[in-house]
């Protein structure tokens, strides 16, 4: 598992704190439909009994029972990380989108007696169930976006293409997330790295089962809007993960966007990392 550490943490993400919680200042004499609500954070809000299962949400100020909500995944092989990974695409959606809320989650860490899967995807429906039986409390829709990175984009495509029942998701950015688990650059590889991460996911996994848990072989014409990004460098995430997901989307119709950074590993800075910003924030802009 050291192997997988030392690539997996975030390379591009830094902390970054923001301002303590606000509370809602709305004048309570106002009838319902004209209270002006202030900005309001809410750190590690339990969706779940394991320490894991908390989230921060920022919400909006002037916020509606319209307002979307955009849930951020960190990465970490499926075995670590943490919501504070994300904290700075959080700060730039605070930042440039100010009318959506942002949820920012943690999710239990898998391990040897604890599989990723289906444990993570559960989560993921925890939390959206948590967060539609108190949208009229936090003042949201049932409308949301997923942006994850590395296991965390895996488990936004996975749970956007198969689990989203009720069509609510209207979005899906993944940055360097795997989407193909029976990709022969996966199964015929000779990397300890690669195997140790494929090992994740069970020793000598059936074909049927790696299929199940690969957006490529979930998704489906109905799939929402999918932005995808991924380095031509990267140890860990083959580029035919990328390319066939984005094939496999315009095979589909599904209408996406697909950028390949040929020098760039799990992870980017610099002007590769403002070009990645700037096309989230349009996609965002335009689909959410």
């Amino acid at each position: 598992m050291k192997l997988i550490k030392q690539y997996i943490l975030p390379l591009f993400f830094c902390i970054v704190c923001i301002a303590c919680s606000e509370d809602d200042s709305a004048n309570s004499e106002m009838p319902a439909d004209q209270v002006i609500f202030d900005f309001r954070q809410e750190l590690n809000v339990a969706y779940g009994t394991d320490p894991r299962q908390v989230f921060d949400i920022y919400l909006p100020e002037g916020r509606t029972q319209s307002t979307k909500v955009m849930i951020l995944i960190h990465g970490g092989g499926w075995v670590s990380g943490s919501k504070e990974d994300m904290n700075l695409l959080k700060d730039l959606y605070l930042q440039d989108a100010p009318d959506i809320a942002i949820v920012n989650m943690n999710y239990r860490l898998a391990n040897e007696d604890n599989p990723p899967y289906p444990m993570q995807i559960n989560d993921i429906s925890l939390l959206i169930d948590y967060l539609k039986s108190n949208k009229e409390t936090f003042v949201i829709s049932d409308d949301i976006g997923f942006l994850g990175t590395s296991a965390g984009a895996h488990l936004a495509m996975l749970w956007s293409y198969a689990f989203d029942t009720e069509s609510n998701v209207q979005m899906v950015c993944s940055i360097v997330g795997p989407t193909n688990f029976t990709d022969p650059a996966y199964l015929e590889n000779e990397d300890p790295v690669i195997d140790e991460l494929i090992e994740i996911y069970g020793i000598d996994p059936t074909t049927d089962f790696l299929e199940e848990v690969s957006p490529f072989h979930q998704v489906n014409e109905s799939a929402p809007p999918t932005i995808l990004f991924y380095g031509g460098q990267d140890p860990l995430i083959p580029t035919s993960q990328g390319v066939d997901m984005s094939n496999r989307l315009e095979a589909l119709g599904v209408t996406h966007e697909f950028t390949l950074y040929e020098n760039a590993g799990h992870g980017w800075i610099g002007l590769e990392l403002i070009d990645t910003w700037n096309k989230i924030k349009v996609f965002t802009n335009s689909h959410l």
